[in-house]
């Protein structure tokens, strides 16, 4: 069952009528409107009436209209193309500080030319105050551009006002009406306007289309140049199917507008009335009067927004912030209204549509106020981590999980606390699904790499004689010196699910943990649990599926796992403290790669930005089973392997991605590396994700802290460079080894099935830990 649609304000669905005018002009009339046959003449007299449509609705002339591709390109034409054309006049801009980013990033793009912005505050519901536009004023000011609606809160601008003051004075007014136009009535000459922004996709009309309106006498410079299309203002052949579906979308809005917006009230308002009885200490914000009739932006005080969204998987919302590992990405409209971090983290936008129901309304809400109980209700004083202590039981013959969990009820379906309240939602058709219950995706949730070098350069190292492995190199493990043959290993990794299968994520986070034993160049004795477990949220059954995965690859490798901890925490956690064993003269480093070493990489990577893509269900069955079985593959065999040879330095590529646990290693051996960028592996599927914009915050933190660290061809695009600092999990060896025998080694580990394993680069000298990437 598709969710329930609330999220109107990023987007409209094409109206079935808009979609019946467009058939035509998909199919038999393909003419070129410039073209003086008939053909031409059908799609040019087509072009003609949308543009007659939309000057109907904003009450402007129709070669006042200008067809663009969409909203960003109107803001983009209108503030860029006035202030180009007129800078002679003057170079002062004002803006506010809620404005859509193509507002924004073009103030910020005319700054870098000369211009100079002024960005004023908005009060606590989200609006400008037109005193604030008379004191900005100056004799030098030559454009305005303030929104006629925002599209977080809704607040509706005093629009009308503000050109009595700009008309007087003769300084051009632009406003981005994307949000407004089909919600509320927009007519240029009550408005007051010269420039007016619209954006298709928000009236029910396709994206990709958009218009912009350009007073009779307002002169600006050209946006597209080319041939002399939409009477020489803007070049390219005139996008005819969607431009009759823009004017078949105006002529539907100017029609039915009254009652479009008389829905969309009655269902926001029974929103907002159900939402205020239940949670009176919930904090509405925007303006409560001025605003869109379709929005609401609420704040849950206590309560991520990111995960009441990934929980109510029933519907379809927004979020005011995001929370990443480390920070909060906060709104900028949010910020500008003064709401403090601590609340706006638990903002969500709920947005009615033309054609929502009441039954729509009340069914989203239930769902919302299960997930917002369920987490807590509304709780100022939030803090998590209820800590229990299990030291001894061993974790993998537990059969009765009341040891470590609080749930009574096994059931998968529907679970009942020990309150006895119903939990529901966090099962989706019989099927937990452990993404959704976090913000963060495995080792990507790591500290930021600059935080966690900053930290530990602070701390005291221990001095004692037995540790031949401390904090000194980076090392992902101890060693403790026991005696002249036997030395101890001592790890400990956990992490947030980077799949939805619990048994899969209990397989993946113990390969993981029981990889630094194998980059040691040690063995595996024994591990213990650590658990991170949200008891209101997940049933009993997703921690056992999670301890049966961990104890069947801990019994791959030949271990058990014989105790654990746990905590009752606010996201699924897992993995293991392993201890192993290893001969104090044959431990792998961080440490000790010589120049001239070759570097090998057993396995591919691309895990962070595929598994980012598999929670938001974009992989198909083939590239997912891959991943799974990339993530839970042990490095056991290639260590075998490994062990035969003298290894220089070695360690396993995690969440600081290739770029940054090679950076470890060239930095703390005093050498500097090169690597072969084509002879990299890469999962199948992971460079055409990378592409479309899936990258996990984790690895973009990667590629800043690599920045002065990694010197990138020329040659080497974007793309590549994404997933050479993707945050990875359960990645494979990185080992240096001399020149003679890499080769060999490869050939070994494809012969024992690790056909991934390449050599991709060199060490290249003695330096400061320089990484070049050819």
């Amino acid at each position: 069952m598709k969710p329930i649609y609330l999220d109107y304000n990023a987007t409209t669905p094409i109206a079935p009528s808009v979609a019946e005018a467009m058939i035509p002009y998909l199919r038999e009339e393909f003419g070129n409107p410039s073209s003086s046959h008939l053909y031409g003449f059908r799609t040019k007299r087509a072009v003609e009436k949308a543009r007659f449509q939309v000057a109907s609705l904003l009450g402007c002339k129709p070669e006042e209209i200008v067809f663009t591709s969409g909203g960003t390109e109107s803001n983009n034409y209108a503030i860029r193309g006035y202030a180009f054309k007129n800078r002679s006049k003057g170079r002062h801009i004002i803006t506010s500080q809620i404005e859509h980013p193509a507002v924004l990033e073009v103030c910020g793009y005319l700054e870098r030319y000369g211009f100079e912005v002024s960005y004023l505050p908005v009060d606590e519901h989200g609006r400008v105050h037109v005193s604030e536009i008379e004191r900005a004023l100056r004799p030098d000011t030559i454009l305005v551009t303030i929104m006629l609606a925002n599209n977080e809160v809704g607040t509706l601008q005093p629009i009308a006002e503000i050109s009595q003051i700009l008309k007087s004075r003769g300084i051009c007014f632009h406003t981005d009406a994307a949000q407004a136009i089909g919600k509320i009535p927009v007519r240029v000459d009550e408005l007051g306007v010269d420039m007016l922004s619209v954006a298709g996709h928000k009236l029910y009309a396709p994206k990709g289309i958009g218009a912009l309106y350009v007073r009779t006498g307002a002169d600006i410079e050209k946006l597209m140049l080319g041939a002399s299309h939409e009477s020489d203002r803007r070049a390219g052949t005139e996008n005819v199917l969607e431009i009759v579906g823009l004017g078949a979308a105006c002529e539907l809005a100017a029609s039915g507008l009254e009652d479009f917006a008389s829905n969309m009230s009655r269902c926001r308002n029974r929103f907002q009335s159900l939402l205020e009885r239940r949670y009176p200490d919930a904090k509405i914000n925007g303006h409560l009067t001025d605003r869109l009739p379709n929005t609401l932006s609420v704040s849950f005080p206590g309560i991520e927004a990111n995960i009441i969204i990934s929980e109510a998987v029933g519907i379809a919302v927004s979020a005011g912030a995001a929370c990443h590992s480390g920070s909060v990405t906060m709104s900028h409209v949010l910020k500008a209204m003064g709401i403090p971090e601590s609340i706006a983290v638990g903002t969500i936008r709920i947005t009615t549509g033309r054609d929502t129901t009441d039954d729509e309304i009340d069914a989203a809400f239930e769902q919302l106020s299960n997930v917002v109980d369920r987490l807590g209700g509304i709780n100022t004083d939030w803090s998590p981590m209820a800590e229990s202590h299990h030291e001894t039981t061993p974790v993998s013959q537990v059969a009765d999980m009341s040891a470590l969990t609080d749930w009574e009820s096994t059931s998968t379906e529907r679970i009942t606390d020990k309150a006895g309240a119903s939990v529901q939602g966090s099962v989706i058709d019989d099927e937990i699904r452990l993404t959704r219950f976090t913000h963060g995706l495995g080792c990507a949730c790591k500290l930021r790499p600059q935080l966690l070098e900053a930290v530990m350069n602070k701390l005291p190292r221990p001095i004692d004689s037995r540790i031949l492995v401390g904090t000194e190199t980076s090392d992902d493990a101890a060693v403790f010196l026991i005696d002249d043959k036997t030395a101890i290993v001592q790890t400990v990794d956990f992490f947030t699910p980077i799949v939805d299968d619990p048994y899969e994520f209990g397989q993946i986070a113990a390969a993981n943990s029981l990889s630094d034993i194998y980059a040691m160049g040690a063995k595996p004795l024994f591990a213990l649990s650590i658990v991170g477990f949200p008891s209101n949220r997940l049933p009993q059954t997703a921690l056992e599926e999670i301890l049966r995965g961990a104890a069947d690859k801990a019994a791959e490798a030949g271990i058990g796992i014989i105790g654990g901890h746990t905590v009752d925490d606010t996201e699924p956690k897992y993995g293991l403290a392993v201890t192993g064993i290893v001969d104090p003269k044959q431990v792998w480093r961080n440490k000790g790669a010589r120049p001239g070493d070759r570097l090998i990489l057993t396995k591919p990577i691309g895990t962070g930005i595929l598994a980012t893509a598999a929670k938001q269900g974009l992989l198909d069955d083939s590239v997912r089973k891959a991943l799974f079985e990339t993530m839970a593959f042990l490095n056991r065999t290639a260590a075998d392997v490994l062990s035969r040879y003298d290894v220089h330095a070695c360690t396993d590529v995690t969440g600081f991605g290739l770029a940054g646990h090679l950076w470890e290693m060239t930095s703390s051996s005093g050498v500097s590396a090169e690597l072969h960028a084509a002879e990299i592996p890469i999962l199948a599927g992971a460079r055409e994700t990378a592409l479309g914009g899936t990258v996990p915050s984790g690895t973009v933190s990667n590629m800043e802290h690599v920045e002065n660290k990694v010197r990138w061809s020329k040659s080497v695009d974007r793309v590549t460079r994404v997933l050479i600092c993707d945050a990875q999990t359960s990645g494979g060896l990185l080992v240096a080894v001399s020149a003679n025998v890499a080769e060999k080694i490869v050939r070994e580990l494809h012969q024992v099935g690790i056909t991934d394993a390449s050599v991709i680069g060199d060490i290249t000298g003695e330096g400061d830990g320089m990484i070049t990437v050819s």
